[in-house]
């Protein structure tokens, strides 16, 4: 079973291993009582990647190492600054099937085999607390890499590492860091060990991918149209990982980004060529309706839990919590397995193709070579009209499901229209933005009275099967009743949000 820890590091370039009288004197340095030596390990890594090196360019890296105190299988994932998840697994003679499946949205299920192979011969300094606890340990490296793909090429060097200990202080990183850089001693240029040997070992060994298509005009619109997507696309493949772990808010997390990505395909189109992203959209739709039992159950059993909760003990008659538990574990259930089994299939995978396709080499339109303040500015008014024609619709709806459908439609057409200002807002400004802020607002309105239309259709099916069964119903009619207010007030406050969103300032600003 693969297990997970946070490692936050800093890398330096180092002059020897067994010599540390280059070394500055970090005792006292933000808590340091001591440093002390802990010897030395040698080390024995082989890095596995695809040939043309994916997870390398998504800053991933995945190897197999023996000796020092955590040999086995390491598969580390970019987070935040300094910071990177560590995912292990033992020690074994292939690649485990726990790490490859947490690879497949770099990979996109192409063959991993060994690229790179470390020795490293590793000097081990420790801070430590005055209270005798490690604060973060110093690993000075002596580094031996060879290339095991075509023309295998060697190269060597020597580096400090900087590694916070388990719930230490970020801030002692900072402190070391200026200690150090004042003893002259320079931060490393490469990320990782591996980006080091691979730019070493660079002969016969292709290339990293390219984060940008080359025929994109920088600063056009296409091009912050391809920023935007790009990083949507990355946004989807670093949560991946998260997702198959059942991670908090993961699920949300990439379904938003399918949304975001849809709905800028679908706004951009003078941008990118439709015949081409179409296509995309489909199969985005497809996994954002997979991912969506997951998420949608999430919120609503928060929102009955939190009714439920909430209500005096008098007003709880019946198995309530009991029925409550029941459904939430049935419908966790089919929900995770229908997630898995679409992060699991062929068709997930083709998406993935599609996507990194798309943003290699972009279906351009004449269009995205041009200055982007008047075609964004075009695309973004546009789903605002239609946004606001939605909203005008359901105020104007009879009440009852008539206009609770129509209010629906309204919000997924709020969705767009904000999703549209967002690539725009590198152009067209503080406009763009504050556009976008007042359309959520309404969004959110709206987005609350959904999910207690939601809420109100599963407690009417909970109080029948109750009633079924010879329960008390009182509970769940009395929850419906109160989200029904919920939603009456929730309607009366839209009117004064959307006066907001539609102030003729908002668009006047857009014009160009």
């Amino acid at each position: 079973m693969a297990q997970s820890t946070r490692e936050t590091e800093r890398k330096y370039a180092a002059s020897a291993a067994d010599d540390t009288s280059w070394l500055p004197d970090l005792t006292g340095v933000d808590g340091v009582a001591s440093v002390v030596d802990r010897g030395t390990d040698d080390l024995d890594a082989v890095y596995y990647d695809t040939v043309d090196l994916r997870l390398a360019g998504t800053s991933a890296t995945l190897r197999r190492r023996t000796g020092g105190a955590d040999a086995g299988w390491h598969l580390k994932l970019p987070l935040s600054g300094d910071s990177r998840e560590e995912v292990r697994a033992p020690l074994s003679d292939t690649v485990p099937d726990d790490l490859r499946d947490l690879v497949i949205s770099r990979t996109r299920d192409a063959e991993l085999l060994p690229v790179v192979r470390l020795r490293t011969r590793r000097h081990r300094l420790e801070l430590v607390g005055a209270g005798g606890g490690a604060l973060a340990e110093l690993s000075i490296d002596a580094v031996e890499a060879a290339s095991l793909l075509a023309g295998a090429t060697r190269a060597s060097w020597t580096e400090l590492e900087v590694e916070l200990a388990e719930d230490a202080d970020p801030k002692l990183l900072r402190a070391v860091d200026k200690v150090l850089r004042k003893a002259g001693v320079e931060r490393e240029s490469a990320p990782s060990k591996l980006a080091r040997a691979l730019e070493e070992t660079a002969v016969g060994a292709p290339r990293l991918p390219d984060a940008r298509a080359e025929e994109v005009v920088e600063g056009s619109a296409g091009d912050l149209v391809l920023r935007y997507l790009e990083q949507q696309v990355r946004t989807l493949v670093d949560l991946d990982p998260a997702v198959r772990r059942n991670l908090p808010d993961s699920v949300h997390g990439m379904r938003v980004a399918c949304r975001r990505l849809r709905s800028v395909l679908r706004s951009y189109r003078s941008v990118l060529d439709r015949e081409a992203t179409d296509p995309v959209r489909e199969e985005l739709t497809w996994l954002a309706g997979e991912l969506g039992g997951e998420r949608d159950h999430e919120v609503l059993e928060k929102r009955i839990g939190s009714g439920v909760d909430a209500l005096p003990r008098e007003l709880v008659l019946g198995p309530v919590t009991a029925r409550l538990q029941a459904w939430h574990v049935t419908k966790d259930s089919e929900a995770r397995t229908r997630t898995q089994d679409a992060l699991a299939s062929s068709r997930y995978v083709s998406l993935l193709d599609s996507l990194a396709d798309l943003v290699a080499r972009p279906p351009l339109r004449r269009k995205a070579a041009r200055k982007p303040k008047a075609v964004l500015a075009k695309a973004v008014l546009k789903e605002y009209d239609r946004f606001a024609g939605r909203v005008r619709t359901a105020l104007e709806a009879s009440p009852g499901e008539e206009r609770d459908r129509a209010l629906h439609q309204a919000r997924k057409a709020a969705k767009k229209a904000r999703y549209a200002t967002e690539p725009a807002r590198a152009s067209l400004g503080r406009p763009a933005g504050r556009l976008g802020k007042r359309v959520k607002a309404v969004q959110k309105v709206l987005g609350d009275h959904q999910d207690s239309v939601v809420a109100r259709d599963e407690l009417r099916r909970m109080a029948v099967a109750a009633g079924a069964v010879g329960e008390a119903s009182f509970t769940w009619g009395l929850l419906y009743g109160r989200e029904q207010a919920v939603a009456g007030e929730l309607q009366r406050e839209l009117p004064g949000v959307w006066a907001r969103a539609c102030d003729p300032s908002l668009r006047k600003a857009l014009k160009v």
